[in-house]
């Protein structure tokens, strides 16, 4: 069965062919459920249902949540459910506390399925934080997205899709998006370095860590593009960095607008203060949402930090991080 044997003559135009990709799939693994009671696949036939795996600190994922959002609230009246399945990438991602404060703090307010065992992951033979799946109202997929991007085209299909189910009076006009900080799109044309991550399993760009014991790092004078370095007390685990005494340094050499750092502190409850500087001077205008001109911010959550947007030219330049107190726990950093 494919789209186009359902009165394609009635449908609102989709630029592509939605075929039957098979069935949507459950969320009987899921370990608890926010803004919802769970959900299942039969409760939701005569819905048109939207699944979007994602993590709280994935910047990939930031990006695409404006849209969710502003999807959710436009459709949801005319037969569209948004489900959110939170799958975790880092450890503290499966704290259902730090999940809940992410999707109070981000004005989620569409179900959310916590999936901290890949069990919903898993029965979608899902691979990719954000992928969108499309169901239409019989429970069947008929579209699939992974990744940033094609925005017009997934709301298309999502009006295809409701007009397929016999909704008669959808808006038509695409969304209006207008995202600020993290969540602004990236500066494409410029990014020139990638996503970082700084424990020893999956890190690039580090000449030399030493895995799970303490150690002194010194970082070189000059680092070549996308390299990285620690300087000072650390225990490199293999999901993190983390600093073991007070003026702990990060440095990196990146090509972006933006930098961001998935950090938090070691020991919850307490704040790490920092100072940010770029070619060795403060930010200034250049400074991300979670760091003042001067370059100072506090760690107090474990989530994704925004250091760095600077408003051009966009050039080679060394990002240094000192935490002017010990404990913190550094994962990843991202570009934009």
């Amino acid at each position: 069965m494919t789209a186009q044997s359902r009165e394609p003559a009635d449908l609102p135009r989709v630029p592509i062919r939605l075929t039957v990709q098979g069935e949507l799939a459950s969320f009987a693994g899921a370990t608890d459920w926010l803004n919802s009671p769970p959900l299942t696949t039969a409760g939701l036939r005569g819905k048109v249902v939207l699944v979007n795996f994602w993590t709280y600190t994935c910047i990939n994922w930031l990006r695409q949540l404006p849209y969710l959002r502003a999807w959710s609230a436009k459709y949801s009246e005319h037969g569209l459910v948004v489900i959110g399945v939170h799958t975790p990438e880092f450890g503290f991602e499966s704290d259902l506390g730090n999940v809940a404060r992410a999707v109070r703090e981000l004005e989620i307010g569409y179900p959310v399925a916590i999936d901290s065992d890949y069990a919903v992951w898993s029965a979608f033979g899902n691979q990719y934080w954000p992928a969108l799946y499309f169901a239409d109202a019989d429970g069947l997929l008929r579209q699939r997205h992974f990744g940033e991007g094609k925005y017009e085209l997934s709301e298309r299909v999502i009006q295809y899709l409701l007009a397929e189910a016999g909704s008669t009076d959808a808006p038509g006009p695409l969304a209006t998006v207008d995202a600020e900080g993290a969540e602004a799109p990236a500066d494409w044309a410029s990014l020139e370095s990638q996503e970082t991550y700084l424990g020893y399993a999956r890190t690039r760009g580090h000449a030399s860590l030493v895995p799970e014991k303490p150690h002194l790092y010194s970082a070189p004078e000059d680092l070549g593009a996308n390299q990285w370095a620690l300087a000072g007390d650390w225990t490199v685990s293999a999901q993190a960095s983390t600093s073991n005494a007070a003026n702990g340094r990060i440095v990196y050499r990146f090509h972006a607008r933006d930098l961001h750092l998935v950090m938090g502190p070691a020991v919850p409850g307490t704040a790490v203060r920092f100072r940010v500087l770029i070619d060795g001077q403060q930010p200034a205008a250049a400074h991300g949402v979670d760091v003042d001109d001067q370059g100072y911010g506090t760690v107090i959550d474990q989530r994704l930090y925004q250091l760095v947007r600077q408003p051009g030219p966009i050039a080679d330049r060394t990002f240094e991080i000192t935490f002017l107190d010990p404990a913190v726990e550094a994962y990843a950093m991202t570009f934009g």
